[in-house]
């Protein structure tokens, strides 16, 4: 945004009416009447619900269950804002609901906080707000409390966002990183590395072209299925930052055991592989943001498969490895053509500011 787009300075004191602004202002954080106007035209329209509508500062959390109880928290910081496929808005509830959906809970309800800059455009705004709404309708999973603040043009790249969320796990159920056990199954939910492509095809930085789309959804639903049909799931992770092959890794730590994958059933969109061979990247360790990767007893594979290929957003799942005793805390990959190598954890950022 150049100098020549923001508004002229106002008084802090005597804001405008908000439908008088086109862009925030530092006034919007002050906690006065332009920070009500901004939460009850842009926050409360998308949002409404009675926790939110009570205007307190704490929120009593809906549908409360006896269960053990989990939480997640993630903060968002993407750029591009808005990518093929998805938003910083869906990514942020998707994120947080994801994490939580993993631990083989329901998601009960989310938190969002938002550090707004200076001079962001209200109609941007807007239209990620909207996306969270819609997002979270989804899912199934209310935004019941949130904060808002604003910084100074230069300070925050637009909009930061952060989740948290709250979920509630049955007596008895422990789906963790350490309970992988040898023989077990591993299965992806599709195909990898589309999030982080589509994110870095979208800063146009590379000159890179490819019709790739953000794989960015609530998967709660998709992994409830799941759980529904078998309390024998042994591990649940969705593999973000560092790909499959990093998360793999952190399993195999875990649980001192040692992972292969097979090259040859690994799920990758055609326009994703070209991409990373072009760029010198390896799918396996893109991040991924609508993809989940369950560990379980062998004898149960195609069942969960066939469960997650008729959901939407399982429809490319595959069997991609086993798990077993030798070589501890290890995964290795065996090749199409025949050999194998150690896929190790990822060092350093592969792609920055894509979640």
């Amino acid at each position: 945004m150049t100098s020549s787009e923001y508004p002229p300075m106002q008084s802090p004191v005597c804001p405008l009416p908000y439908n008088d602004y086109e862009t925030i202002v530092m006034a919007h954080g002050s906690g006065g009447a332009l920070s009500l106007d901004l939460i009850k035209k842009v926050f409360l329209p998308c949002f409404s619900n009675p926790a939110l509508l009570a205007g307190n500062d704490f929120a009593e959390v809906p549908g409360f269950v006896h269960g053990r109880v989990v939480v997640s928290t993630d903060a968002h910081i993407v750029s591009p804002l808005f990518f093929p496929g998805g938003d910083i808005g869906r990514l942020s509830v998707s994120g947080t609901v994801n994490d939580l959906a993993v631990s083989g809970g329901i998601p009960l309800c989310l938190t969002a906080s938002f550090v707004l800059e200076e001079g962001l455009k209200i109609s941007t705004l807007e239209k990620i707000v909207k996306s969270m709404a819609d997002t979270s309708l989804e899912a199934g999973v209310p935004i019941i409390a949130g904060d808002t603040k604003v910084v100074e043009r230069g300070k925050a790249d637009g909009i930061f966002i952060s989740t948290s969320g709250v979920a509630v796990i049955g007596a008895g159920r422990a789906i963790v990183g350490s309970n992988a056990q040898p023989g077990d199954a591993v299965i992806v939910s599709g195909t990898l590395g589309d999030h982080g492509l589509a994110v870095l095809t979208a800063r146009g930085e590379l000159g890179l072209s490819a019709d790739i789309r953000s794989d960015v959804a609530p998967l709660n639903n998709l992994i409830r299925k799941v759980t529904e049909f078998t309390d024998q799931i042994h591990v649940m992770r969705d593999p973000t930052r560092g790909g499959v092959a990093t998360t793999l890794n952190e399993i195999a730590q875990q649980s001192h055991v040692g992972i292969t994958l097979f090259e040859d059933q690994i799920p990758v969109h055609p326009a994703v592989r070209s991409a990373c061979e072009l760029l010198g990247f390896d799918p396996l360790y893109v991040a991924n943001e609508g993809k989940v990767i369950i560990i379980l007893p062998a004898n149960l594979a195609h069942e969960v498969l066939s469960i997650l290929q008729h959901e939407p957003y399982g429809q490319n799942a595959r069997l991609i490895g086993q798990v077993q005793a030798d070589s501890p805390g290890t995964v290795h990959l065996k090749t199409s053509i025949g050999g194998t190598r150690v896929l190790s954890m990822l060092s350093g950022e592969l792609l920055p500011r894509i979640c």
